[in-house]
């Protein structure tokens, strides 16, 4: 059985060619040398696994022409440019327009071997990513658009998080949704009805706090008329009007033990009986319940029924904090300003850098939600009052405190430099290089930056 391709080797010079690919496959990898770009660009496709090392200098389509034509035919294929000293300022323009990385020549044997590994890992995940997406996708369309859209951020614990509900939206499994206050568990939840087979059923939403311990009841399994003082009259509770579709319980820690053990049963059974009637109804749902608090030492005390616990967190998502995907904080912000502005109908005053920079620092105890009053003050041209840059020690790690005085650092000096990425590299006492891929690492606007 012939072994996939690893490195599609592209150089005219067959010496180079002979020299790179002797590299790699001392390594372990599977080289495929070849000297001339329209046939490279035959080896590749959507389903191709490996990476592509080019050189940039080639007669005819040289590594420029050739990034654009492989991006056409697959804009995630990881492409590593080998350019000259001379050429580092054109391979930092390819960066821009996509290439994955460049070595400069003479290539760094260990270097170009790391540069490799790297980039296969990134096209394994973004294969594998694919895979779990069109496994998800349902016949209406539920695609990563469509997810994105729903829940968004590009940030790695949201790029996850929505690969897993995407996997889990056409199933029957009952889900427990994790989470603190104003991370998104109704919306998750939501986006778990509206994507999955269900979508054509009721969403029913109930929020156990919000109703008196003994109204719940009712609430839920609903009455026959005189089951109790003031029942005039029948009533379906939210379980039987979920039938066909989702119940999600928000705050089912608040639940009262007695409505717990009702729950159980009917969850056991997937039948109900109203209050006041003993005829067993059958109910076709799917449960979803969400909690901000940990349930298992919430029934260690005896306030939570264990084994209503083990029956709703068949499996349990968890949704991260806001403090944990700052990167994310720019791309909600201008969307909840854009959705709030149209709301009001008023022209949406798109933030500055400086407010984009202060909002990434703040720590966002309130989450998603109190960032989105945040945007509401912004389109209501309220003041925002200062916020602690940085979260206690012990709440926030080094590194993300790092990084997060890192990103400040390099916005600032961009701005005082109008974006010229060369005055700024030197005011900073980095290479070009070096801060271009910060400048990627922290999602600084490439668009607005000026060479």
């Amino acid at each position: 059985m012939t072994r996939a391709i690893d490195v599609l080797l592209l150089d005219d010079d067959e010496e180079v060619r002979h020299a790179y690919g002797q590299t790699l496959e001392l390594d372990g990898l599977a080289v495929l040398p070849l000297g001339d770009s329209a046939a490279a660009l035959k080896q590749l496709s959507r389903s191709f696994k490996g990476v592509v090392v080019s050189d940039v200098r080639m007669p005819g389509m040289d590594g420029f022409a050739f990034l654009d034509a492989a991006r056409r035919l697959d804009p995630d294929v990881p492409v590593v440019l080998v350019t000259g000293h001379g050429d580092v300022p054109m391979a930092l323009k390819a960066l821009r327009a996509g290439a994955w990385d460049f070595v400069e020549k003479p290539a760094d044997p260990v270097l170009l071997v790391e540069t490799v590994r790297r980039a296969l890992e990134q096209r394994r995940l973004v294969l594998e990513n694919r895979m779990l997406r069109e496994q998800a996708a349902s016949v209406d369309g539920a695609t990563e658009d469509a997810w994105a859209k729903r829940l968004i951020g590009r940030s790695e614990p949201m790029q996850r998080l929505r690969r897993t509900l995407a996997v889990l939206a056409d199933t029957r499994t009952d889900v427990l949704v994790f989470g603190e206050t104003g991370t998104g568990k109704e919306m998750a939840a939501r986006a778990l009805h509206d994507f999955g087979r269900r979508r054509a059923g009721r969403f029913v939403a109930v929020n156990c706090a919000a109703i008196p311990e003994n109204m719940i009841e009712s609430e839920l399994f609903g009455h026959e008329a005189g089951a109790f003082t003031g029942a005039r009259e029948r009533r379906i509770g939210k379980i039987e009007h979920a039938h066909k579709g989702t119940l999600f319980l928000d705050e089912i820690e608040s639940m009262p033990l007695a409505a717990q053990t009702r729950l159980l049963r009917a969850l056991q059974e997937r039948s109900i009986e109203r209050l006041g009637s003993n005829v067993e109804i059958q109910v076709d749902i799917r449960v979803l319940a969400a909690t901000k608090v940990d349930l298992l030492a919430l029934s260690g005390q005896g306030r939570f029924r264990e084994d209503l616990l083990y029956r709703l967190n068949t499996v349990t998502v968890r949704l991260p904090p806001l403090r944990d995907r700052r990167d994310d904080v720019p791309a909600l912000f201008r969307h909840f300003v854009t959705t709030l502005a149209e709301r009001d109908g008023v022209p949406a005053e798109p933030p500055d850098a400086a407010t984009l920079a202060d909002l990434m620092r703040r720590p966002w105890p309130g989450n998603v939600r109190e960032l989105r009053n945040a945007a509401e003050r912004h389109v209501l041209g309220l003041e925002e009052a200062q916020e602690p840059t940085l979260e206690p020690t012990g709440v926030q790690s080094l590194e993300a405190m790092v990084d997060v005085a890192e990103r400040q650092a390099i916005a600032q000096v961009l701005a005082r430099h109008s974006g010229r990425v060369g005055q700024s590299a030197e005011a900073l006492g980095i290479s070009r290089k070096t801060l271009y891929l910060k400048m990627r690492k922290h999602g600084l606007e490439r668009d607005a930056v000026e060479d």
